[in-house]
């Protein structure tokens, strides 16, 4: 990340978020692309209840519901791994903004078992993309072509393997919407 510089200045960025997220997964792209000058909003089932990473020691709280999150307002779209992605799929309203942000071309990035949730939106066949290791082969299954690297950019998607991986996965993704117009 350049010193000084807002790259993301007026870009709308949703990061999904659901039971058992993956602190860093969430927290480290909410403190990147805040200071990027992003406006970062976090969309979950709902605002009423923190939803709490799968070690239990963080709650995160969405800032918007599902239900009236739709991807027209956003520039771009995240997806934390850990646990959250077995219940963000099971979410209708969170697997049609998925969907809704790979047709339109918005950047979608997935890390860890974020992919999981790609697969329950149709949108894998013949990309390209990295994830965790347990689930590529639910990924070749869903069409994808899986590969093992820090980070994979697909046109739109980008993907990360882990946690580890976030500062590649976080360059990516800024480089993605800084290539796109502003709106």
């Amino acid at each position: 990340m350049a010193e000084g510089l807002a790259r993301l200045t007026g870009r709308r960025i949703a990061l999904l978020i659901e039971e058992g997220f993956s602190a860093r997964e969430v927290l480290d792209p909410l403190r990147v692309l805040t200071a990027e000058g992003a406006e970062v909003a976090i969309v979950g089932p709902t605002t009423r209840t923190p939803y709490k990473d799968k070690t239990l020691s963080q709650e995160v709280s969405a800032t918007v519901g599902s239900s009236g999150a739709r991807m027209q307002n956003f520039d771009a779209l995240v997806i934390p791994g850990g646990h959250a992605p077995d219940r963000i799929r099971m979410r209708h309203a969170l697997v049609d903004m998925i969907a809704e942000a790979m047709t339109t071309g918005k950047p979608v990035a997935a890390i860890c078992h974020g992919p999981q949730a790609l697969i329950t939106a149709n949108v894998l066949r013949g990309r390209t993309l990295t994830c965790w290791p347990s689930i590529a082969v639910d990924v070749t299954n869903a069409g994808g072509l899986y590969v093992d690297r820090p980070v994979v950019r697909d046109g739109n998607l980008i993907t990360s393997r882990k946690s580890d991986d976030l500062p590649a996965f976080l360059d990516a993704l800024i480089t993605a919407l800084t290539e796109r117009p502003t709106p």
